[in-house]
């Protein structure tokens, strides 16, 4: 039998193939020099003590902190395979999910074959007397369980020592609401813990008034758990902070609330790292994101973000995520797209099908996490700092430029030529193909101004990069 230690291994050996193909990034490139925050002179991006601009991209998964398995089965996720996986394309950023139920039922994803999962650990003691709903001891939500914490530290700081941003999210919405028998398997449920806590606030059987803040006992719960996350995550440098994976809309003021909340708590801790907001479900707007206290937000599909999104403007720090736009789905095309509007596009990713798979196409995820790395290695060969989404200056629309310095244009797959606003000036030509990773340069181009036509020799998605005399 193989070991799990030689399937790593193996898997890395295969990757790194595609690690070396891409082989833009100086030496230091990918090394984490303190925390995030805005970039002053282009917020579209976050940067650290480096002063450049860093994208944010990669794959996250379900169950890359809590684990998530058949019940009778205790079968730990690979975290070290996990982050090995990740590092090799590369990928430096992921979501790290919680899930606050103690089930999670996949009839509600409507899996051709639903199952069941057992989660563990969570954040609380089952210390009893009195058993829960599931039969285990009840918890005490007044005492904190060390091998959650413990394991949120230790995965935090493995992301780091590979160069992987993690956005720990400290609630979770969605289960709540769609998995069957959610709130029969919340720690919150009365008949789940020692403390006399309720959450069905309005008796519906739902308990979704959790994220809420109606009930103080509860916000008072919740805020000594966010401490408690803030503690032991605040010493690494690649810590973002993501407040609940789709909730209701109605949680959009507890959820400032919590924004607000992190921010006081890292006020006086030694570092201070970005918190975001993501897309509410069902029926929350891009507007409640954009004015939230949140210094980076996950859109939903209104304004376009699957097929033509719209520009950043720096207002926030936008991360699209497949997650919210299609659930499973996307492709290399919108990946593209995204870099070049200046968004940071993350893959919710099925990775080895043992959470949720709904028969996505392998070889597309295969293609988008491709083109996350070919991306992020394209943005840290560029001054990305200085360039800014410019679609005028493109016939397709899809232009990242610092004019009369770099180029990156999108020629997506069909179209062959495009057509590119230069000043006057000497520009030397290279094209990129995202299917093969191939890269061709061309002889450098006299221009005198004006539109200038370019031809992909390529016969997919084409990347375009133009570098005028002055570039780096």
């Amino acid at each position: 039998m193989t070991s799990k230690s030689n399937i790593r291994s193996l898997l890395l050996v295969c990757l790194l193939g595609t690690a070396w193909q891409i082989g833009y990034a100086s030496e230091d490139s990918g090394t984490i020099n303190g925390p995030l925050r805005p970039l002053p002179a282009n917020p579209r991006y976050f940067t650290d003590d480096s002063g450049r601009a860093i994208l944010l991209t990669g794959s996250h998964t379900w169950n890359n902190l809590v684990d998530m398995a058949p019940e009778g089965s205790e079968m730990a996720f690979d975290y070290d395979a996990y982050l090995d996986w990740m590092a090799a394309y590369p990928h430096n950023f992921m979501r790290l999910w919680t899930w606050e139920l103690l089930t999670w039922n996949t009839s509600g994803n409507r899996e051709k074959q639903a199952r069941l999962h057992r989660v563990w650990p969570q954040p609380w003691q089952r210390t009893g007397p009195g058993e829960t709903l599931d039969g285990k001891p009840k918890f005490d939500l007044t005492k904190f369980n060390d091998e959650y914490f413990t394991r949120l530290r230790d995965r935090v700081r493995a992301a780091q020592e590979h160069g992987i941003y993690t956005a720990v999210m400290l609630f979770e919405g969605w289960g709540l609401q769609f998995s069957p028998d959610a709130w029969k398997n919340h720690p919150m449920h009365p008949e789940n813990n020692v403390n006399g806590i309720d959450g069905d606030l309005d008796g519906d059987g739902k308990g979704i008034e959790v994220h809420s803040g109606r009930n103080e006992r509860i916000t008072e719960l919740q805020r000594a758990y966010v401490r408690k996350v803030v503690d032991t995550v605040n010493q690494f440098d690649n810590v973002l902070y993501e407040i609940s994976n789709e909730n209701h809309p109605p949680s959009t003021e507890w959820q400032y609330a919590i924004i607000r909340f992190v921010k006081d708590c890292e006020r006086t801790e030694p570092k201070q790292h970005p918190v975001g907001m993501t897309f509410q479900y069902k029926g929350g707007s891009n507007e409640t994101l954009m004015n939230s206290p949140a210094d980076w937000i996950s859109p939903n599909p209104e304004g376009g973000y699957r097929d033509n999104p719209p520009a950043g403007d720096g207002t926030k720090v936008i991360v699209t995520d497949t997650d919210h736009l299609w659930g499973i789905g996307g492709n290399s095309t919108w990946v593209w797209k995204s870099f070049l509007r200046g968004l940071n596009p993350i893959f919710m990713d099925p990775y080895d099908g043992s959470v949720l798979s709904k028969g996505f196409d392998k070889a597309a995820a295969e293609s988008i996490r491709k083109s996350m790395g070919y991306a992020l290695s394209w943005s840290r060969r560029v001054d990305l700092a200085a360039m800014t989404p410019q679609s005028e200056l493109a016939s397709s629309k899809y232009c990242l430029a610092n004019p009369g310095a770099e180029y990156l244009v999108l020629v997506p797959k069909g179209d062959k030529k495009v057509a590119v606003n230069l000043p006057a000036g000497q520009f030397t030509p290279v094209w990129f193909d995202p299917d093969s990773g191939a890269e061709l340069q061309r002889e450098p181009v006299a221009h005198k101004g004006k539109e200038r036509s370019f031809e992909s020799p390529f016969s997919g998605d084409s990347l375009l990069y133009l570098r005028g005399r002055s570039a780096r």
